[in-house]
């Protein structure tokens, strides 16, 4: 097993023809990943570096390839409505990689998708990727391996970091999850922790925070009770003075309760390991493992 993609993931790309859009396009086929289709609203007909067919539509694609996933690389101003569409398409799984959407888009995006029974990894996260199996998004497959660590983090960056100290100690990974760092999102470190507690092929879960609201305190209080798999946390931002944004939309201090501080208070209390930085991972998996 793996968590939300695997072998089976027909991926289409919603704008495949755009600079960011073909660039990794082309590295997700590369890893071996089933891309099926491309959307780009005008450029029906054409074939990406020809492999890969282009439609006007979300609906044309899944009617043609039986697309199951989509991956969003279009403008924070359109990106709604490309969420909107693969929806209304059938799409089970979208990840959108895009930066910037305003709060108010997402608001209207995510009752929508409930409906339509739709899961949503993201906005502005580099995507999920199950070593050897599929990559969809923007996560380095050369620095992750095939093993039973699963990985979710709302930190792009630190999450390459982590596979790549994981990855160098020898500890593979089963999913390795980047659910993003604005105020709202799809899937959240509880919709992942439940993931990976229910994945046979998964041993043990690292989770990387940062400062700013309280879902690290929810994911806590879920950890200490629904999980029997151990758990390792890190907390971005342990600098970070109040009142001033750091990085993400969401990385910003409102009181006590955002601070890096609390945030480790709380996986303390819940019984996960707590990193100070970034290479204490590998020893402190390898002491609950």
């Amino acid at each position: 097993m793996s968590v939300f993609v695997d072998q089976e993931t027909r991926l289409l790309v919603q704008g495949i023809t755009g600079r960011d859009g073909s660039f990794h396009t082309r590295q997700m086929i590369g890893y071996g990943t089933k891309v099926v289709a491309g959307v780009t609203p005008g450029k029906g007909g054409q074939v990406f570096d020809g492999v890969v067919p282009v439609f006007d539509t979300v609906a044309d694609a899944v009617r043609e390839t039986r697309a199951n996933a989509s991956v969003i690389y279009v403008p924070a101003a359109v990106a709604a409505s490309a969420i909107f569409e693969a929806a209304d398409a059938g799409i089970a799984l979208i990840v959108c990689i895009t930066e910037g959407i305003p709060v108010l888009d997402v608001t209207r995006v995510l009752p929508y998708l409930h409906e339509h029974g739709a899961r949503l990894v993201g906005p502005n996260c580099p995507g999920l990727i199950s070593p050897s199996k599929s990559k969809v998004g923007i996560i380095p497959g050369n620095i992750c391996r095939p093993g039973r660590i699963g990985v979710v983090s709302r930190s792009g960056t630190l999450t390459y970091e982590i596979v790549h100290q994981l990855s160098t100690h020898g500890l593979g990974q089963s999913t390795c999850i980047g659910i993003g760092g604005d105020p709202l999102i799809g899937t959240s470190f509880i919709h992942c922790l439940s993931a990976f507690q229910a994945d046979s092929e998964t041993d043990a879960v690292v989770m990387i925070g940062e400062i700013g609201g309280t879902d690290e305190q929810q994911a806590a209080e879920f950890v200490q009770t629904g999980m029997t798999k151990p758990v390792v946390g890190f907390i971005a931002g342990q600098t970070a003075p109040p009142g001033r944004r750091m990085g993400h939309a969401g990385a910003i201090i409102s009181g006590s309760s955002g601070t890096a501080a609390e945030k480790m208070a709380a996986f303390s209390r819940a019984g996960i390991s707590v990193m100070k930085r970034p290479a204490d991972v590998v020893p402190l998996l390898q002491e609950r493992l």
